[in-house]
């Protein structure tokens, strides 16, 4: 109970710190509608929350070595609950983004915290039960996100997004304070830290996810700015890693990717960032724009992934007791491959039922990736470079997920052009069908309009509507094709990890 109590409560600030990526992504139509805001400006409700977090989270390590886990952890809970706040008080678009951005740069500190954390309370066989606690967290959470958003909003309002952190992000303040006593500050590493090092990884991690999140939005390279900052990142983060590689005491441990088994881990964990966050974006974005669904509507559709997520957790602690962990992660990959093929036979009509069993296959596997590659990865190191490994292992997800949304969006973009050309093309008056179909939409509509010339025109409006709604659904199953391929490729990297033993010692 010493070692589970606490460790319960770090989990929860983990829980609420990734709920809040995808808290608003069913909502953000709403939020922008409070805050008076132009559809370009929303999603950065959105973005700012994840470059804060994806430059903050590789700190992390370092940030634990110089604070201690107790008070980075307790001082990144406060300032989440505290910027949560301000997020619902938040007056226009530009106030939103900047406390959404204090956000993650506050709270990024509490999810990778808890995967070090749970090597040194548990050893042995209970680091099976706490992986599974960690890759259920890490699972489930940004796939409730969008669930518990809509419901929110649906029957609140927007500004409840935010307020709900407010008593469990005081109750894990509190608890952390209280109960974590895990290592020692060390105030005097400020002293010899890498500022320069830093300093480029976070202009090079908040490019790279600027150019990722915005590039589809402005046509990638033709834009100044997302060329502009493609420059920047690859040329800081080059920087970053040639120098992290050189200095005696780097806040990212790129050497601990000379393991095969952490390197290995730090692509799976890459790859599930882009199965997990890929489609939340793109089911949501499905419903909303294809089949018109409400906030809470949508919510309750993908509600099946979290519950299968759920139900996966005893078959994984059941399994991890019996096979090797690798074979394990295989599964889980080659399963939730399976379940976007699944996805890629996704029609215009596909609604709630239509995406149950689709779901539940993409639901129960993730477990089966994240729980692993923890035991695996992260625990084939010696005790003392977890924490700086664990940074980096955490940014992977994030950096996926970034990577999985801009592919998907740039798969969207150009096949809905495509699809849509191909089926226009057909669309002539050479084809009966089509012939057929316009005579009829024609003959109904100018008698609800009254006017043989408006009905035509009204037609013809709605022979395009429906030939983009078809374009878009098939450039949908294009876009979970794509996720697909990644998992085969992750899939078939898998058995070159080794089995390993977790080190014993605790983490210091």
């Amino acid at each position: 109970m010493k070692a589970v109590l606490p460790f319960a409560v770090m989990c929860v600030g983990m829980f609420i710190a990734l709920l809040d990526i995808q808290i608003v992504a069913s909502s953000l139509q709403d939020i922008g509608g409070g805050l008076s805001a132009a559809q370009d400006e929303i999603s950065w409700v959105q973005t700012a929350y994840l470059i804060a977090e994806i430059i903050v989270i590789p700190l992390s390590g370092w940030l634990t070595r110089v604070f201690s886990t107790r008070w980075l952890f307790t001082g990144s809970a406060i300032g989440f609950t505290a910027s949560s706040m301000l997020c619902g008080l938040a007056w226009n678009i530009d106030s939103m983004i900047v406390f959404r951005g204090l956000q993650g740069l506050l709270g990024a500190s509490m999810i990778p915290t808890v995967f070090t954390s749970s090597f040194y309370y548990f050893e042995g066989p209970k680091r099976v039960y706490s992986a599974a606690v960690i890759g259920t967290i890490a699972s489930i959470a940004p796939t409730l996100g969008p669930v518990i958003g809509g419901y929110i909003t649906d029957a609140l309002n927007g500004h409840w997004l935010f307020y709900i952190n407010l008593v469990p992000g005081v109750l894990v303040a509190v608890g952390t304070a209280t109960m974590v006593k895990i290592d020692q500050a060390d105030l005097r590493l400020l002293k010899d830290a890498d500022y320069t090092g830093i300093l480029l990884m976070a202009v090079g991690l908040g490019t790279l996810e600027y150019f990722l999140e915005e590039g589809t939005r402005w046509n990638w390279f033709s834009d100044d700015t997302i060329t502009a900052c493609a420059w920047i990142a690859g040329i800081s983060l080059t920087a970053f890693i040639v120098r992290s590689l050189k200095v005696q005491n780097p806040v990212v441990d790129f050497r601990a990717l000379t393991n095969r088994n952490f390197a290995l881990g730090c692509i799976a964990s890459f790859t599930v960032g882009i199965g997990m966050f890929s489609t939340i974006y793109l089911t949501p974005l499905f419903l909303g724009y294809v089949r018109g669904y409400s906030a809470w509507q949508t919510g309750i559709a993908v509600f099946s992934t979290g519950v299968a997520s759920v139900a996966g957790v005893p078959m994984y602690i059941w399994l991890a007791k019996r096979f090797d962990l690798r074979w394990l992660m295989m599964f889980g990959l080659a399963m939730f491959g399976s379940a976007m093929w699944g996805f890629s036979y996704i029609t215009n009509v596909w609604g709630t039922d239509q995406l149950l069993w689709p779901q539940i296959l993409r639901g129960i596997p993730q477990v089966f990736c994240v729980a692993p590659a923890v035991t695996l990865g992260l625990g084939s190191l010696p005790p003392e470079r977890l924490k700086y490994a664990s940074g980096l292992f955490n940014m992977m997800r994030n950096l996926g997920g970034a990577v999985g949304i801009a592919v998907c969006g740039a798969v969207l973009n150009d096949r809905t052009n495509y699809h849509f050309s191909v089926l226009a093309s057909n669309l002539t008056d050479a084809s009966a069908p089509t012939t057929r179909l316009l005579t009829g939409m024609t003959q109904r509509l100018s008698v609800a309009l009254g006017s043989p010339l408006a009905g035509s025109q009204a037609a013809l409006r709605e022979l395009w509507a429906m030939t983009y709604r078809e374009a878009e659904t098939l450039a949908y199953a294009d876009a979970f094709r794509a996720v697909m391929v990644a998992f085969i490729a992750a899939t078939c990297l898998m058995p070159f990890m080794k089995k390993v033993t977790p080190p014993k010692a605790p983490v210091k």
